[in-house]
């Protein structure tokens, strides 16, 4: 039986991605895992908003930047209101598309995608 599933993006700074994340884009940052733990990479780690997860790496091998995660989300004009109040750059501005869901799409410096969808 399947549980969950947490994407990995590839990041290429983890101390500005968990910045990005945890700052504007209200995600908790939950763990972090380096090889050596006085610097700042590679480092993996894991970051949650409302029961959902991600988890950033910047050890060669975890993920490719450039990666897309749909996040189901109850309003996605509230959630753009509040990413515009922290200065967030929206790639995409809230849409209704054609095929039933409204979406607003917010990437990261390596270009991952976090595409909100309300259903």
């Amino acid at each position: 039986m399947f549980k969950v599933a947490i994407p990995i993006f590839h990041v290429s700074d983890s101390s500005a991605a968990l910045k990005f994340y945890c700052d504007q884009l209200g995600f908790r940052h939950e763990f972090s895992h380096r090889n050596v733990e006085t610097q700042s990479d590679p480092c993996y780690s894991g970051i949650s908003r409302d029961g959902t997860w991600l988890h950033l790496s910047s050890f060669s091998g975890d993920g490719v930047a450039g990666g897309v995660a749909n996040i189901v989300v109850d309003n996605v004009d509230a959630l753009h209101k509040e990413f515009v109040a922290k200065a967030v750059a929206i790639a995409l501005k809230p849409v209704n598309q054609t095929w039933g869901t409204r979406e607003m799409y917010v990437k990261d410096a390596d270009n991952n995608c976090l595409r909100f969808q309300q259903l």
